[in-house]
């Protein structure tokens, strides 16, 4: 099995997000032919399409490292039945110039989570609207939505909740497989 360089996108800015600690346990549960690397999306410019002559560093710097991975997993919160504003931009980002998009021929993975009930899963559909045409294909089978992860890390920020592990592990082994057929 080859070695693929994934970059996993956190949808929320939070210094505590759920989304962020969720992303840094994936490396520990991702099989050895995934390379996680977490990218926060902090210090990214809005999406301004004035700017596209002369695109800003932190936009080409995002785009490069999109086009150099073999996948893109996103780990995202649910803000208004819908995905953080901040994500949205991280996805215009990327997908531009037109025709050109950074996220194009990447297999890609989505996990939703929440503190509440329904574990993102608005969030998880929104972005299985928007990716198409801009994006490769999508996972669609595992789908995974964590809810009630307000208790899923301990003090330090680690994963301790064994059920989400295993969910995730099982996720991860999937998207492992998935990405590994894709870039056959």
């Amino acid at each position: 099995m080859a070695h693929h360089h994934i970059v996993v996108i956190v949808g929320s800015l939070r210094k505590e997000s759920f989304s962020l600690k969720l992303a840094n346990a994936l490396p520990k549960l991702a099989p050895a032919s995934l390379a996680l690397e977490i990218v926060t999306l902090h210090g990214l410019s809005f999406f301004n399409q004035d700017l596209e002559a002369a695109p800003p560093a932190d936009w080409l710097a995002f785009r490069e490292k999109l086009q150099k991975s073999n996948g893109v997993l996103f780990v995202t919160p649910e803000y208004n039945r819908s995905i953080p504003g901040v994500l949205k931009n991280a996805i215009d980002v990327g997908s531009r110039p037109y025709g050109k998009s950074s996220f194009l021929g990447k297999p890609i993975g989505i996990i939703g989570n929440a503190p509440g009930q329904l574990g993102g899963v608005s969030a998880v559909k929104h972005l299985q609207n928007i990716l198409p045409g801009i994006s490769g294909p999508i996972l669609g089978q595992p789908e995974i939505y964590l809810n009630q992860v307000g208790d899923a890390c301990d003090a330090h920020g680690e994963l301790t909740k064994e059920p989400v592990q295993k969910l995730l592990q099982q996720y991860l082994e999937a998207y492992a497989a998935f990405v590994e057929r894709v870039n056959k």
